[in-house]
């Protein structure tokens, strides 16, 4: 059982199992049960919380799951939802409501969830009568009254069977635009990712819901963060629009010296696609959650490097000072390319970091990592800055994410369409030494207004290597043009070479840069593939 098949279980499992009493509950439902008094909440208090905790030691005990739910399988744990008719703002008029997740083998550590109202919090209690249990078999009332929650999801009501926000799991989040489809994820904070020591992964621990406005698409949700090397206060307002944006506001307090710090992290996956067919045996032409890396440099250039399934373990780092943004994206939104109605690739969305604060020098840092199955999340991105953070200094940043099919930045350029790669040599001729073939479509900016002929030129560079068979045309199917070349390596090793290539029209850049890290195979596995008919 592994997060992301739960994940994507949960989301389709939770609604099919509703029965049509609980979709179409009258308002009249019962309130969630409280704990406590209310008590003066807001984000400086929660600061404060999270510095008095920074000054204490980590507690990272996981409480044991009472028995019965710690023996569910996947199947049991997933038949377990929500009553609809319970949500929070059930009966509030709101246009956003709350369901909660009920702890699971997978989801063992337990989250406190407050409602926000008038500047006061209070706590909500888990109650099993919020449940239903399906075919678990659990006995509810027989669980502990003080189990709490696993975590928490926004729906919106233009359709009240799926969620538009998710957080579930450690500091993990998701969110999703317009299409209605969940795909990537994001992190509170990533710390020593792709490093020679366990990566940490922190733990949102406590939520204060705001209770929206009648009427409003707009909600503020605030975490607690913790973890062994920091603690942190987070703030969430969210906007759920057609392309549901998220600004955010982070304080962290650093128990510790951090070895390397991700900020604004973001997990996705990519196992096959049109440049990388490694794992080639599955039957469908392409699979993943997003396709590349983008780019917008504090110079104002724009950047594409596109994704890999690599065999080994990809580390690359991107130098910047005050970046203007990034983000993974899913720029291939044709069905046909993907072929897969239940697991819907070409709607999966693009979420886009922007700076809202100045984030100084530092690195886009890309983690690809190999992977032979689709459940498995193997790509990370996040932004690492120079300055490290330091114990006891506190640590403040913020950033605005955008979800969903539509980017907020507009590119005064072209754009990497695709990316095609095979053997190399030239067809019909066979071949003396291996090589690999590279065609790289743009689109979009200014090419489809380019007259006929136009003379349009392909820069590259090369880190290693020998650059041949160097071509450009025009592709009036994509309304743009095609570069094509092969890149011979220099020598039998598999170390990496990094291709740089942009469009250019006289003086003037065309396109944004395409930026690609190719790792050729072994000696042994570079096969000519000569047909036996080629004498020449």
């Amino acid at each position: 059982m592994n997060r992301r098949d739960f994940l994507k279980t949960a989301s389709v499992a939770s609604l099919l199992s509703l029965p049509v009493s609980s979709v179409l509950a009258a308002a009249s439902s019962p309130a969630i049960k409280t704990f406590g008094k209310a008590k003066p909440f807001d984000l400086d208090s929660l600061k404060e919380q999270a510095r008095i905790l920074a000054g204490n030691p980590y507690d990272g005990t996981v409480p044991m799951l009472p028995e019965p739910l710690a023996r569910l399988t996947q199947e049991q744990a997933t038949s377990i939802h929500f009553r609809r008719n319970r949500a929070l703002w059930n009966n509030a008029g709101t246009r956003l409501r709350t369901e909660f997740f009920h702890l699971s083998p997978l989801f063992r550590k337990p989250v406190m969830i407050f409602e926000v109202v008038n500047g006061k919090a209070q706590q909500l209690a888990y109650d099993p009568a919020l449940f239903d249990y399906g075919m678990s078999g659990i006995k509810g009332e027989a669980l502990p009254q003080d189990l709490g929650f696993a975590g928490f999801r926004l729906y919106l009501d233009k359709d009240w069977s799926r969620d538009v926000v998710s957080f579930l799991g450690a500091s993990y989040f998701r969110a999703v635009g317009s299409e209605m489809q969940y795909g990537l994820s994001a992190r509170g904070l990533a710390i020593n990712t792709a490093m020679d020591q366990p990566e940490e992964f922190p733990d949102f621990t406590q939520f204060w819901l705001e209770r929206p406005e009648v009427n409003s698409k707009h909600i503020k949700v605030y975490a607690l963060l913790d973890s062994a090397s920091t603690t942190g206060a987070y703030m969430f307002d969210i906007d759920v629009e057609n392309v549901l944006v998220m600004n955010v506001d982070v304080t962290l307090f650093p128990r510790k010296d951090i070895a390397r710090l991700g900020m604004a992290p973001i997990t996705s996956m990519y196992m096959i696609g049109e440049n990388d067919k490694r794992a080639d045996w599955d039957w469908r032409p392409e699979i993943h959650d997003s396709d590349g890396l983008a780019m917008h440099r504090g110079n104002g250039e724009w950047v594409w490097r596109p994704l890999s399934n690599p065999r080994h373990l990809a580390f690359n780092v991107f130098t910047d000072a005050s970046p203007k943004g990034f983000g993974l994206l899913q720029r291939d939104r044709r069905f046909d390319h993907y072929q897969d109605p239940d697991f819907n690739y070409e709607l999966r969305p693009n979420l886009w970091i922007e700076p809202t604060s100045d984030w100084g020098t530092g690195s886009v840092q890309l983690v690809e990592i190999p992977t032979d199955d689709e459940t498995f999340d193997n790509v990370v991105a996040y932004w690492n800055p120079d300055q490290p953070a330091k114990a006891g200094v506190p640590v403040h940043f913020s950033y605005r994410m955008s979800w969903g099919a539509q980017l907020p930045a507009e590119m005064d350029r072209a754009w990497c369409v695709s990316t095609y790669t095979g053997l190399g040599g030239e067809i019909g001729k066979k071949r003396a030494y291996y090589s690999k073939h590279f065609s790289v479509d743009f689109g979009g900016g200014q090419l489809p207004s380019l007259p006929d002929g136009a003379q349009v030129d392909a820069i590259i560079t090369l880190s290693r290597g020998r650059l041949e068979r160097l071509s450009v045309r025009q592709l009036p199917q994509i309304k743009g043009f095609r570069a094509m070349f092969d890149v011979v390596p220099p020598d039998d090793s598999e170390d990496p070479i990094t291709i740089r290539l942009f469009l250019k029209n006289g003086d003037q850049a065309l396109s944004e840069t395409w930026l690609y890290q190719w790792s050729p195979p072994p000696a042994s596995e570079r096969d000519l593939h000569n047909a036996g008919h080629l004498t020449t």
